[in-house]
This record gives C-alpha cells, structure tokens and sequence, in this order.
C-alpha cells in the first residue's frame, strides 16, 4: 500500500522561482566573500568607511534572507508598496529588491 506524501512533501517551485533563489544564493555568496574580505583586513573596527560598508553588507544580506522567505509564501516578485509586479529586469538586477521603482522612490523620499 503506498504512502500520500502529498501533504508532507514541499510543493516543487516554479521555474521562475528556482532562477531567482539561484540568483539569491549568488548575491549571498557574493557578501559573504565580502564581508569575509573585510573581517580578514583586520580593519572593520579602526576604519569607518570599512565598518559602514560591512553593515550596509549586512543589510543586503537580511534583505536577501527576506527574498528567500517571499519565494517560499509564493510573494516574491510582487511590490509590497503597490502590490503589483516587479518587473523581471528589475528582480534580474536586485533579486532582493521589494519595490518596483516607482514604489522604491516614494520609500526613499
């Protein structure tokens, strides 16, 4: 007698969804190295142009933890100021992002 597994196993992700957490991983990666670079320098606390960047790094990667989170609620891709649709350039470029450009602007101002 076979088991359902249908409740207990995670529905498969679209393949749009599967190349954003692909480029999520990457921009994740990628600030890991970073900060990894600046913590090897030795140089984070002496320096205050080393010690913001590595928090604007860190920013980045909280905001790529909550791209992450937004794919697996099936909300990544979709504007949280206007509730609209990213456009894919723009999710290509900042994977990340949770505006469109017109929203970003209005968070920004």
């Amino acid at each position: 007698m076979p088991l359902d597994t249908s409740q207990t196993d995670p529905r498969p992700l679209p393949p749009a969804a599967l190349d954003a957490r692909r480029r999520l991983e990457h921009a994740r990666s990628s600030r890991m190295a970073q900060l990894r670079a600046l913590d090897e320098a030795g140089r984070i606390a002496k320096d205050h142009v080393m010690s913001a960047q590595a928090e604007a790094i860190q920013q980045v990667l909280k905001e790529i933890d909550a791209a992450f989170a937004r794919i697996d609620d099936s909300s990544y891709g979709t504007c949280q100021g206007c509730s609209r649709p990213v456009p894919a350039e723009r999710l290509e470029i900042l994977p990340y992002t949770r505006y469109c450009v017109a929203c970003q602007r209005r968070a920004t101002a």
